[in-house]
């Protein structure tokens, strides 16, 4: 795999995206034509939330769950989205429609303060309404991931406390993250692991982490962490089919000596980790554990 394929948000390329219309505040362009001012409250300082969703055989998945997370990130902020759930759940299937799209698509949707009359931080300086941007885009996971495994490398920036950066807020703000992703690049890794500050797993910079032990799966407390929506799916499954997700406190120490190991998220679904600071987990391939989880996933959001 290419650098860029290595990526936990590579897919596949797909020459009917060269011709995808974007829908800005109320209106759809090409793409190369889709614009947002210079002076937008999200393009002078990630003032802003957002939303990755999954079209599958014609279902948004969870999309419930994704509507709770964006007006609740809203509210949190004082940001009048100035539609209601009817409303947003319309731009997205509308974008849908204008695209004829059906299956095997993603969609960011995308939520700014709006214009502003000058590029500062004051939000009392936000002139009209809330900037809407819908991108959908046909995205197939590259296979040769999900064969493979990634490869994760633990970077020395911690996710954040609530108080200082409440990292259940979908903002746009990610440089925290983005550092961490460089740096696990540079180290030749596909995608960074973070730890929280009291020094136990957190998350990934972009996915959510499970270890694997016995046929327990374990992932973070989501007190450091964004709480993965992909996430919740899979310990949900994994429960309901009558086995153990544990949400606790684990070290690196318990990563190393993990017997499998997988990354979730709205793109990737389920994707193994096999090697974590150069370590192989277990015997370095996808696990049995992985692929069930995997499956159990799929079948409960009707994509199996």
């Amino acid at each position: 795999m290419s650098n860029e394929q290595a990526s936990a948000q590579a897919y596949l390329a797909d020459a009917r995206n060269d011709q995808v219309l974007v829908y800005v505040n109320g209106e759809f362009f090409p793409r190369n034509e889709a614009r947002v001012s210079v002076f937008d409250s999200g393009f002078v300082l990630g003032d802003g939330v957002w939303e990755g969703l999954r079209l599958v055989k014609g279902k948004l998945i969870s999309l419930e769950a994704h509507l709770d997370r964006l007006f609740e990130g809203a509210r949190s902020i004082d940001l009048d989205i100035g539609l209601d759930r009817a409303d947003v759940t319309k731009v997205v299937t509308d974008t849908l429609a204008k695209n004829g799209m059906t299956d095997g698509a993603h969609i960011r949707l995308m939520i700014t303060r709006g214009l502003k009359k000058t590029p500062n931080q004051d939000p009392r300086f936000v002139i009209g309404k809330a900037t809407i941007v819908c991108v959908a885009e046909y995205k197939t996971p590259i296979p040769e991931a999900k064969a493979k495994g990634y490869s994760l490398f633990t970077s020395t920036f911690r996710t954040t406390q609530p108080d200082q950066f409440d990292l259940r807020l979908n903002s746009h703000s990610r440089l925290n993250l983005i550092q961490a992703l460089i740096q696990a690049i540079k180290a030749g890794a596909d995608e960074a692991l973070m730890l929280d500050p009291r020094g136990f797993v957190a998350s990934c910079n972009s996915t959510n982490f499970f270890i694997v032990r016995g046929r327990e799966l374990w992932t973070s407390t989501s007190l450091y962490s964004f709480k993965g929506i992909t996430q919740q799916n899979v310990i949900d499954a994994w429960r309901a089919a009558g086995n153990v997700a544990k949400e606790c406190d684990f070290t690196l120490a318990q990563v190393y000596s993990a017997d499998e190991a997988f990354v979730t998220g709205t793109l990737g679904g389920v994707t193994p980790v096999t090697k974590v600071d150069g370590r192989l987990i277990a015997d370095g391939k996808a696990g049995k554990v992985t692929k069930e989880a995997s499956d159990l996933y799929l079948r409960s959001v009707g994509a199996l």
